[in-house]
């Protein structure tokens, strides 16, 4: 007969070492554990409280690091639905329990109620004490349901006051729990390191950029923002951070209703004061390791400054794409109704974009990887108070990259694009279209214009008449950088011969 062994690790007991958390920018983690162990022979049943309570149960791995000893793991369980108000509202479903009753004049009074029903927390339904839901499962047939409770010789579909429960039975828990059956041919003491993959925690960063009233450089500092909504609280972690983009299937539950998430970070910056987080790639990716331990509250988002930097060279740059098209609808056309179809590229759009444009480069005072982030431009006025001026977003930028990222619309800019004539010669298999693009300026200096024009008619083009130079960005666009003086308008005229 073989001997049963039970032995529980409470979390935050001193058995248990340091916890590491890596955190990928997708919304979920790898935690890692030292769990000291006291096996003896035959079969021993481990119970371990402190993972979170969205685990993913077939990620665990418990292992001996230095490999004294093999682990023999005969059965794992995980028990994710710890007590909770709906889990006892249904324990105790047509028995009759004590709810704290508060009056309109501030008093309270304890009243007996019989649970007719326990019912769900939906929408139709609303419980007075709601748990969060990764702790109560709920199917969406019982989260409509409303509870029944029968109370001073009448039925009540909503609780009356607080429930007041009798102790907790002991088949209840208060948190997730892991159990084991570990079998050991012998006595063993071992250093057993847990890890697995959980949901609930995320990281991403955000970028400042603060420039002077003038000039075309800014400071730039960092933040990142680590989230846990685990379940649990790391009070002591050694903390690093996954950049990139990590193929993670959801469980089936999340396939049916979301999809994925990106965020990003930067790290070691050349000029950086007192960089808290180091930077180096990791196969595919980049990582990022907190130089201190990090304490993380569960439901906490903590931010550390990772990046600070002054004068970084990132001028404003003008973009004008005057062509309004209906990206929906051209999908959708078949190849020939879009080379001959006259409505196609008629409507012209009288904005220009405000940019602005750096160098991710050393000569830059950058000249690291940059993963995707939101990034927030603002502006000193003439008190040297800044001032928010547009946002927007990266995303994962490799060094030497150049970023070049839309803030707003210009005030003082504007433009108009105007076709002059669309011909189609069927014989030839051809078809040509003339444009005019004007750009105006009021502001009181002059400035420069990158004039986008998308060749979406067909593959085959050329232009064969132009009046300012222009440059082919990819197969089907090319753009003309036109200087706009002060009270200026300048015309661009270019001519297009498409052939199938």
């Amino acid at each position: 007969m073989r001997c049963l062994v039970w032995i529980s690790l409470a979390f935050g007991s001193p058995l248990f070492g340091q916890a590491a958390l890596t955190v990928y920018n997708q919304h979920f983690a790898v935690v890692r554990e030292a769990i000291p162990l006291v096996l003896k022979a035959g079969d021993n049943r481990v119970s371990y409280d402190g993972a979170t309570a969205l685990l993913e149960p077939g990620s665990v791995i418990l292992r001996d690091r230095v490999g004294s000893i093999a682990l023999s793991i005969r059965e794992q369980s995980y028990q994710a639905s710890p007590v909770s108000l709906a889990s006892l509202l249904k324990l105790y479903e047509g028995q009759q329990i004590s709810f704290l009753v508060r009056e309109g004049n501030g008093a309270s009074r304890v009243v007996p109620g019989r649970i007719v029903r326990a019912g769900g927390g939906g929408p139709n339904g609303q419980y007075s004490l709601r748990m969060p839901p990764q702790y109560a499962y709920q199917s969406p047939a019982e989260a409509t349901v409303q509870p029944i409770v029968e109370w001073e010789g009448r039925l009540q579909f909503e609780l009356p006051g607080t429930p007041l429960f009798p102790p907790l039975p002991k088949e209840l828990r208060v948190k997730p729990v892991l159990e084991w059956v570990i079998a050991s041919t012998q006595e063993a003491k071992v250093n057993a390191e847990l890890s697995y993959v959980t949901g609930g925690l995320n990281w991403e960063a955000d970028y400042n950029f603060v420039s002077a009233e003038t000039g075309a450089t800014v400071d730039v500092t960092g933040w990142v923002t680590v989230q846990n909504h685990s379940g649990r609280a790391f009070p002591k972690t050694r903390l690093k951070l996954m950049a990139g983009d990590v193929n993670k299937l959801l469980p089936a539950e999340q396939r049916l209703r979301m999809g994925g998430v990106v965020g990003g970070v930067i790290g070691g910056v050349p000029g950086g004061v007192g960089a808290a987080i180091q930077e180096k790639s990791f196969d595919e990716y980049h990582l990022y390791t907190s130089s201190n331990d990090v304490a993380l509250a569960d439901g906490e988002s903590k931010q550390i400054e990772f990046l600070r930097v002054t004068g970084v060279p990132a001028k404003v740059v003008y973009v004008y794409e005057g062509a309004k098209l209906d990206t929906m609808r051209m999908r959708q056309y078949p190849s020939e109704m879009l080379r001959q179809d006259p409505s196609v590229g008629a409507e012209s759009n009288p904005r220009v974009w405000a940019m602005r444009e750096f160098a991710n480069t050393t000569a830059s005072k950058l000249g690291v990887p940059l993963p995707a982030g939101r990034l927030r431009f603002y502006r000193q006025d003439a008190g040297g108070e800044p001032e928010f001026v547009g946002e927007s977003s990266i995303r994962h930028t490799p060094q030497g990259e150049t970023v070049r990222v839309f803030t707003g619309a210009a005030f003082d800019l504007a433009g108009e694009r105007r076709r002059l004539n669309f011909s189609v010669d069927h014989q030839r298999a051809q078809a040509e279209e003339s444009f005019e693009i004007k750009l105006r300026n009021r502001k009181p200096a002059a400035v420069d214009v990158i004039v986008v024009e998308p060749l979406y008619r067909w593959s085959g083009w050329e232009l064969f008449a132009n009046s300012v130079p222009f440059q082919k960005t990819d197969s089907q666009t090319v753009e003309f950088r036109v200087r706009v003086e002060p009270g200026e308008e300048k015309v661009v005229l270019y001519s297009v011969r498409y052939k199938w």
